[in-house]
Order: structure tokens, then C-alpha cells, then sequence
């Protein structure tokens, strides 16, 4: 019985039609990829290279913080 119903264009054509109601639903004129806006490429630039210099120096900074604290980067 339900293989009947299964074949039936009836339901293939609600199914189809539920389909395109999703699709349609979900479409956003102002979509951006991506979580930020680089309107200004400069600005964009600059707050880039901080946040990858930042975060690439910490560790360098602590195991100099590290080594003056413990007396072995003592330079005379």
C-alpha cells in the first residue's frame, strides 16, 4: 500500500513544492560569507597584521619574561 502511495505524482509534486517553499525561505538579500566587513582595506589590513603579530610575539615575550626572571638571560 504505501509503495502506491509513494509512486504517486500527487505526492511527488507536494514534496517537490515543500522543497522550493524551503529554499525560498532561506534566502537573505544582505548575506555575507564572511563575520566581518573590510569596507576599508587599510583599516582592514592594519587590524590584521596586529592581531597575527600579537598573537605570534606572546610566546616569544613570555619565554623572554621567563628566562630574565630566572636569572639565565642575564646579559653582563
Amino acid at each position: 500500500m504505501q509503495s502506491i502511495l509513494a509512486r504517486s505524482p500527487l505526492l511527488r509534486q507536494q514534496a517537490a513544492r515543500a522543497a522550493r517553499r524551503v529554499q525560498a525561505r532561506g534566502a537573505h538579500a544582505d548575506h555575507s560569507p564572511v563575520p566581518f566587513s573590510f569596507h576599508s582595506k587599510p583599516a582592514f589590513a592594519a587590524k590584521t597584521i596586529a592581531y597575527l603579530v600579537g598573537g605570534f610575539s606572546i610566546p616569544f615575550v613570555a619565554a623572554a619574561y621567563q628566562l630574565k626572571k630566572s636569572g639565565a638571560g642575564a646579559q653582563d
